[in-house]
């Protein structure tokens, strides 16, 4: 499986109204950058089925994506949608939200 459709496979099961970042899912691949990510999410409005992009955020939970989501608002609007609250386009309570795939998810996911 290529590299990027790793990393959506993983941003597809991110739970609603959870986030994560960049870092937590390269650690959980065990190749790859935070930036490589980054890149993959980017990509990822390409692939089908739809990959949840707005739950992958900077390690501080600050939207830096948002800019490709086609208006500087609907990662916020998504997000927002499923809960959360976002000021000065960083997550609130971001420690409570977020959703760390290397404790939820089994270590052969990957593979299956």
């Amino acid at each position: 499986m290529s590299f990027n459709r790793q990393v959506w496979a993983v941003a597809r099961a991110i739970p609603y109204g959870r986030v994560t970042n960049y870092g937590a899912i390269a650690d959980f691949i065990g190749g790859g950058s935070a930036r490589q990510v980054g890149w993959a999410m980017h990509q990822a409005i390409t692939a089908d089925p739809p990959v949840p992009a707005h739950r992958v955020v900077n390690r501080n939970g600050v939207l830096t994506g948002k800019l490709h989501f086609g208006s500087p608002t609907m990662m916020q609007q998504l997000l927002e949608n499923e809960g959360l609250t976002i000021i000065d386009d960083k997550i609130q309570d971001f420690k409570v939200h977020f959703w760390n795939p290397s404790t939820a998810l089994p270590m052969d996911f990957l593979s299956l």
